[in-house]
């Protein structure tokens, strides 16, 4: 009798917590070929979960965070979702290109709001991928902003490098081959590097022969910085511009001296906006749970952005918190503010990229200055 009390009263204590707590599931890469920026990116959105449920979780609601590494491999990513499914999340927090556009049928058949941060102009298109979003300037809105400055600066040729994956493809086939004819700007080489690659010697010497004068660049840190050392070691005066997961401290870290003269897009304050509300509220968030950091990534701020934009949907839902409420609390959006952290969020039933303005930003001396105004994007 006493074993059938103590089953029943643990069935019914496990029934309570679930209809008290939130559950949001999350992707994150921290072992894959995109864990350079993924570990800051999952730790931004860690602190911002943490931070709601230390004030409040969601009207009352403690938010239970089930996290997976995925290790930047499809197929794990299926499997992560099939798990988050058996436990009822509401919604989730995705990562990249290729894996969540492999899901986009399945959350829009399961009802499931899903922020990613692949800015992917695949995912913003509310009547084709109707639960998908995303916190950011999609990738080919980034490089007509790239494309533009090289127009604007009398460049007359581009060259892309890019990863062979759906996050290298991305901008660039067929977005950023349309923008560069709108422009009159001529697409004279593309060229291939690997995430993880140590040598961009041959694709170098080959862009080198194209005579490009600028090359646009998707990768991340590791990749952008063999591709400017070795253009450096190689004697290239094609300028760069990467976009926005390029770009910033950890780069020049690690390319040095190479990375000075390079630009980047960047729909998001960095660290060092020491005058952006946001920035000063992550300062002080830091302080108290990473005493020990000095200094955050762009991508700490990206992933604490987009979570912080996730969360607050789901505090606005009125009634029962369902993945259709989400989405619709979602599509309400206007202008919603993230402290500064990027410009104002608007999501439409028709578009569901949050962002649509950037900044060109360039390393001179080791320092990152903006060298633009504000772009508006479509």
């Amino acid at each position: 009798m006493k074993k059938l009390f103590f089953v029943v009263f643990l069935i019914f204590s496990m029934s309570v917590f679930a209809e008290d707590t939130i559950k949001i599931g999350a992707i994150f890469d921290l072992t894959g070929g995109t864990a350079d920026v993924g570990k800051p990116y999952a730790e931004g959105a860690k602190d911002c979960v943490r931070w709601f449920n230390e004030n409040g979780g969601i009207n009352g609601k403690k938010i239970e965070l089930f996290d997976v590494d995925y290790s930047y491999k499809v197929p794990n990513a299926l499997a992560a979702y099939k798990d988050f499914k058996m436990k009822g999340v509401v919604a989730i927090h995705g990562w990249g290109t290729a894996d969540t556009e492999a899901l986009t049928k399945f959350v829009a058949q399961d009802k499931i709001p899903y922020l990613s941060a692949s800015y992917s102009e695949h995912l913003a298109d509310g009547k084709k991928t109707p639960y998908n979003f995303f916190v950011g300037a999609s990738y080919s809105d980034q490089t007509e902003a790239a494309l533009q400055f090289i127009k604007d600066n009398k460049g007359k040729t581009v060259a892309f490098i890019y990863n062979d994956t759906g996050f290298g493809r991305s901008p660039f086939f067929p977005d950023g081959e349309n923008a560069a004819k709108k422009l009159g700007i001529q697409l004279v080489d593309k060229q291939v590097v690997d995430l993880k690659a140590l040598d961009a010697t041959a694709q170098m010497l080959n862009l080198k022969k194209s005579g490009a004068e600028y090359a646009i660049v998707q990768e991340t840190y590791m990749a952008t910085s063999t591709i400017l050392k070795d253009a450096k070691k190689n004697g290239l005066t094609t300028k760069f511009i990467g976009l926005n997961w390029t770009f910033d401290k950890p780069l020049i870290k690690l390319a040095g001296d190479a990375a000075n003269g390079f630009y980047g897009v960047s729909p998001f304050a960095f660290w060092s906006d020491t005058d952006v509300e946001g920035i000063k509220f992550l300062r002080e968030l830091n302080k108290k749970y990473h005493p020990n950091v000095q200094e955050r990534e762009v991508n700490y701020i990206q992933g604490f952005s987009s979570m912080y934009v996730l969360l607050s949907a789901i505090k606005n839902v009125k009634g029962p918190i369902t993945g259709e409420a989400i989405k619709n609390s979602l599509e309400s959006m206007r202008n919603f503010s993230t402290m500064g952290l990027t410009p104002p969020v608007t999501f439409t039933p028709d578009i569901h990229k949050g962002v649509r303005a950037a900044k060109i930003y360039q390393i001179q001396n080791g320092q990152i200055k903006p060298v633009s105004g504000v772009i508006t994007l479509q």
